[in-house]
């Protein structure tokens, strides 16, 4: 009952990589299943012949996507869509880690699973075309959004914050942009949820996962220098202040989804935090 899992060195997949004695998992990092080659990920699933399949890997540069669209819809988009054709193929599951940026960012009510998708950058039109991928591929799936993920590993934006408050006194920090910081402990723990619920015979579908309560970018920056002692004042700022390659969305809220066995709470950032840097 071993489950594949593609990605090595993200946040998600080093997390569960923490899990992994407590699971049969394997993990592909690029050098043995590539994702700019999609096809090789379909003969990876096809020579391991695993029980389920997690995709946590991804095409994750915002601004460089700007200039490198075609080969972030094809890590993003053509190779989710040929593991989950491969998983189709075998009659086995697959979940798939998708992101908030597949919508426009418009109005301030939390987005809902059957919202219309409208991305505004090319990474957010990268991920669709991967939720359209596997939908479309017809293996028993499910499609996971989450959003702002943070971790002790990889870059995030609480270790970029910690970083640059040993040397600044005060930061500007966006204050327009709102949405759920989530750890990637949580989405680790709840893709092998997701998994087994799936092999048990759940139905599938997409799922919305990301912390609360909603914050602001400044306001996590706030709460991250409290939670670890730095003495740096947070100054707001609008988006126009600290433009980007890529247009980010404003509205990055997620509605908390009550999946099967991923509980009726949604995962406290708040409680996580302190755990981030060790």
């Amino acid at each position: 009952m071993t489950i594949l899992v593609f990605g090595k060195t993200g946040q998600v997949a080093t997390e569960l990589q923490r899990l992994h004695a407590e699971r049969a998992m394997v993990f592909l990092g690029r050098d043995q299943a590539d994702l700019a080659s999609p096809e090789t990920c379909a003969t990876a699933i096809d020579s391991l012949r695993p029980s389920a399949v997690i995709n946590a890997a991804a095409y994750t540069a915002v601004d460089r996507a700007e200039d490198e669209e075609p080969l972030a819809t094809t890590v993003n988009g053509a190779a989710p869509g040929a593991m989950a054709r491969a998983c189709a193929d075998l009659g086995i599951p697959l979940v798939h880690v998708s992101t908030d940026y597949v919508f426009d960012g418009s109005g301030t009510q939390p987005w809902t699973e059957t919202d219309q998708t409208h991305p505004i950058n090319a990474y957010g039109r990268s991920k669709l075309a991967g939720e359209e991928a596997v939908r479309a591929a017809g293996a028993s799936h499910v499609i996971l959004r989450t959003s702002w993920v943070f971790s002790p590993h990889g870059s995030n934006f609480v270790k970029t914050m910690l970083r640059l408050a040993r040397d600044h006194d005060r930061l500007s920090v966006v204050d327009d942009q709102v949405g759920g910081p989530t750890p990637a402990s949580a989405i680790a723990e709840a893709l092998l949820t997701l998994t087994d619920a799936l092999r048990d015979g759940a139905p599938g579908g997409t799922v919305h996962f990301s912390g609360q309560p909603y914050v602001s970018w400044a306001g996590f920056a706030r709460a991250i220098f409290a939670t670890y002692g730095a003495r740096t004042d947070v100054l707001p700022v609008g988006s126009d202040a600290y433009p980007t390659r890529a247009a980010r969305p404003r509205n990055s809220r997620l509605r908390f989804s009550k999946a099967a066995g991923l509980g009726d709470t949604a995962p406290s950032w708040q409680e996580e935090l302190g755990f981030t840097i060790a």
